[in-house]
């Protein structure tokens, strides 16, 4: 328990530590960008590169990813529900921001920190079923939701996912890990380096781009929002810990994984649709210090 409670203190003071920086000007709003780059560029690659190396992927560990879709596409169904008869705006809105799940650049830092190399290769075939998600797909949909032109595009969906280093690299090792070929020690040793750094780079940049900026008058909605959410994450998360038939391992890397903040592209999406992206970033931000505690709590009750 000692060492959980302070492997997530550090992570909460470095949390703390770039957002302070961000504060004192070392670090300007605008170096959240660099630093996204850094982390879903390089550090994070590099890091499922060094995991998936480490493990024999076993075929029936594909079903994996098919929480990760099912869980946001739930989500995205909810919010249809709940805004069946209230403004195309609001409904787009909610499809947004319920799904989807920040899994590179917050969720797999635990998973390295606290699971080992079994624990991010689950991570990392869940993310590659949100990827169908937050990468494109409730983007279409609350583009159809709100009425404008385009529609749903499968294409762009795939195109998108396919822009995506980190989906590529889950793609290309998930391959090569199925395929029981390895690559070359040197190439391992240089990504175990690097992604070593992602842990730290990962959430530096939180604390860089933590933001609340949403007006007094939408707390409700904040409160509202975020209830839904962490609500369905509590039923996922007992699923997944006591009524599936996989290995313990699997199993408490799936309840983190359900306790994930919400995507970090859904304010960039938002906006995009010309909604309210103020809103967007305070749902976002406080989602992060929700699912700090919660994943701590789990960490604490499972290992």
């Amino acid at each position: 328990m000692a060492e959980i409670l302070m492997k997530a203190a550090s992570f909460v003071a470095i949390i703390a530590m770039g957002y302070c920086l961000r504060r004192a000007g070392f670090f300007k709003e605008s170096d959240f960008g660099l630093l996204s780059k850094i982390v879903l560029k390089i550090t994070l690659p590099a890091a499922i590169v060094t995991n998936f190396s480490k493990i024999e992927l076993d075929p029936s560990m594909l079903g994996l990813a098919v929480p990760g879709f099912l869980g946001g596409a739930f989500l995205i169904l909810l919010a249809l529900a709940l805004n069946a008869h209230k403004s195309r705006d609001s409904r787009a809105f909610d499809i947004l921001n319920l799904s989807g799940y920040n899994i590179g650049n917050f969720t797999m830092p635990f998973a390295q920190g606290f699971l080992g190399p079994m624990g991010v290769a689950a991570t990392s075939l869940f993310d590659t079923g949100n990827a169908f998600v937050c990468l494109g797909g409730s983007y279409s949909l609350a583009v159809i939701a709100k009425g404008e032109k385009g529609g749903f595009s499968v294409r762009n969906i795939v195109r998108t996912m396919l822009r995506s280093v980190p989906f590529d690299t889950y793609l290309f090792m998930t391959i090569l890990s199925l395929l029981h070929w390895r690559l070359p020690e040197c190439v391992v040793n240089f990504s175990g380096i690097v992604g070593g750094a992602n842990s730290f780079m990962a959430m530096l940049m939180i604390g860089v781009g933590f933001k609340v900026s949403g007006s007094r008058s939408q707390t409700g909605r904040i409160v509202k929002t975020l209830g839904i959410r962490y609500g369905v994450s509590a039923a996922l998360a007992a699923v997944y810990m006591f009524l599936l038939p996989i290995g313990l391992e699997y199993r408490q890397a799936l309840v983190i994984l359900a306790f994930s903040p919400i995507a970090s592209s859904s304010p960039a999406y938002t906006g995009l649709i010309e909604g309210d992206v103020g809103l967007a970033s305070a749902i976002n931000s406080l989602s992060i210090v929700i699912s700090l505690v919660l994943i701590t709590g789990a960490l604490l009750l499972m290992l």
